[in-house]
């Protein structure tokens, strides 16, 4: 992006040095969610979030997801959350209602609580595609969790 002159412009920082970053997982396709939180945790090691400082909750499936993001987020323990699953489309409409329900709640969750979450839940139509995804996904959700905590501090001090 090209920088303006006269503006103050908050840019981006990927350094998670210092960042407490919780992760909630989907236990439901584990041999993706397997994938997706190998790379988020080795991504947030790159960007200088200690191992000590990331906390993992698993639970059942991708509608457990929110309600385990929300209770964390209304701690003090975290700057930044990211939430892994991965729901891959089957035979029944439950896949609609899971993953729309799952979206529609993280981005509800991010804005009550004002914290950053990034959402890593997959939703494809086979096992191929969530298999092919998993580790960009996991690593990109990484980078949006450092960069949000990051910007929202910014904003916090400066503005």
């Amino acid at each position: 992006m090209a920088k303006l002159e006269a503006i103050n412009e908050l840019e981006s920082s990927l350094n998670g040095g210092g960042l407490r970053v919780g992760i909630v997982m989907s236990r439901f396709n584990s041999n993706i969610t397997d994938g997706l939180l190998s790379a988020c945790v080795e991504e947030l090691n790159k960007l200088g979030v200690r191992s000590e400082d990331i906390t993992l909750a698993s639970v059942a499936g991708a509608l457990e997801i929110p309600v385990t993001l929300q209770h964390m987020a209304h701690t003090d323990g975290f700057d930044a959350l990211v939430a892994l699953g991965a729901v891959v489309r089957g035979e029944t409409y439950h896949f609609e209602v899971v993953s729309n329900i799952s979206t529609q709640a993280v981005g509800a969750i991010q804005m009550e609580t004002g914290m950053p979450i990034a959402n890593g839940i997959l939703t494809t139509d086979n096992d191929d595609q969530a298999l092919a995804r998993m580790r960009i996904k996991g690593a990109e959700a990484a980078r949006v969790a450092v960069e949000m905590a990051n910007l929202l501090r910014r904003i916090d001090d400066e503005c």
